[in-house]
């Protein structure tokens, strides 16, 4: 029996848009509007706005939350003030990583994680398990709504519904209040694109309503909905981890060149694990490549070394519309990471020049 597919509060909305509808994470999601690279290149050079009311929100609180989250996540929480948010992952007892995310601190007390669309549950779970610090959890998903209105119009846009000081907001720090006439709203200077932008979360209630009003603030601005698929292409010129393909249970941050969220000035699950790998040196590690020869590299395939030798393997690769070649990323083994190495992809029995580049590929 086919399993469910759950629909995001605007399903109708998108269908109506004309949006072509994807299973993904267990959700139907629009994958594409009209034109991969039209949607791509209105958030690099204007705004676009995702519909990502898949992604998994839980409130954590207590007076020991910020001691739970210091043992269950990777990144140093205690550098948090209310209002910031961090980057982090969720160590299994493996020496792989649960799930990426995001911790919002509203204060000491009480925080607000933001986990991928795939891994609810297993999150949920996981947190569950591993919380012996008497927190309280709770599990909003379902009840909100998450646009990203990204690209460099963006904040024009939004300063048009909203009082909030936009201006001053930091990348990665949130504030709360009313936007377009609609209270309890969050926005977060986030997103997966390298665009700039704004991340907002609205009610299930109120997502009708916010949605039609930042497209009238936009208009002007060419703004327009953009699908998953130029997510995809937009995170992964940026060169940002997606769980799943770059990063999942079998990682270590330390491998996906993610040593900057893992924090070894406090003690966390596995933490001994991560510090003997970055200590005596990772196995395998996660690179970025640009195609010489033309190809779009895809998850699984091949990276070869000039003899022919298998190095390493694809995580995530693409056409990139900004730079119009192929760009991907994969873990190879460490005498391949120096930037400027000649690798070859093995796409289709052909085996294609590449050369390793440095993150983002978009500088």
């Amino acid at each position: 029996m086919e399993e469910q597919l759950k629909l995001v509060h605007l399903n109708d909305i998108h269908i109506s848009l004309g949006a072509k509808m994807v299973p993904f994470a267990g959700y139907s999601m629009p994958v594409l509007y009209s034109n991969l690279i039209q949607e791509h290149l209105a958030v690099r050079n204007a705004a676009g706005v995702f519909d990502v009311s898949h992604m998994g929100e839980f409130v954590v609180k207590g007076e020991r939350a910020t001691e739970f989250l210091q043992y269950v996540t990777s990144n140093d929480v205690s550098v948090l003030y209310d209002g910031k948010v961090q980057y982090s992952c969720l160590p299994n007892d493996k020496g792989g990583i649960v799930d990426d995310l995001l911790v919002y601190r509203w204060n000491e007390n009480e925080y607000y994680l933001v986990v991928n669309a795939s891994n609810i549950e297993k999150d949920w779970n996981w947190l569950q398990q591993n919380n012996t610090f008497g927190v309280e959890m709770e599990n909003i998903s379902d009840n909100l709504s998450l646009f990203a209105v990204q690209g460099p119009k963006a904040i024009e846009a939004l300063r048009k519904l909203t009082d909030l000081d936009l201006d001053s907001m930091e990348y990665y720090s949130f504030k709360a209040g009313t936007v377009a006439g609609i209270e309890d709203v969050i926005v977060s200077a986030t997103g997966y694109t390298g665009a700039g932008g704004f991340e907002i979360y609205v009610w299930n209630k109120d997502a009708h309503k916010m949605w039609n009003a930042i497209f009238e603030a936009g208009a002007e601005f060419g703004i327009i909905p953009v699908g998953l698929g130029a997510r995809d292409t937009l995170r992964t010129e940026m060169g940002y981890c997606l769980y799943g393909n770059d990063i999942d249970d079998t990682t270590s941050p330390i491998e996906a060149g993610l040593g900057w969220i893992t924090k070894f000035n406090k003690s966390f699950i596995n933490s001994d694990f991560h510090k003997q790998i970055k200590e005596n040196g990772a196995t395998k590690k996660l690179i970025g490549f640009e195609m010489i020869d033309r190809g779009i590299p895809r998850q699984h395939y091949e990276i070869m070394d000039a003899e022919g030798n298998i190095i390493g393997e694809v995580t995530s690769g693409t056409q990139s519309p900004s730079l119009n070649k192929g760009i991907g990323m994969g873990y190879v083994t460490p005498s391949f990471t120096k930037s400027g190495t000649e690798i070859f992809i093995n796409i289709r029995n052909k085996q294609l020049k590449a050369v390793v580049s440095k993150l983002p590929f978009l500088k």
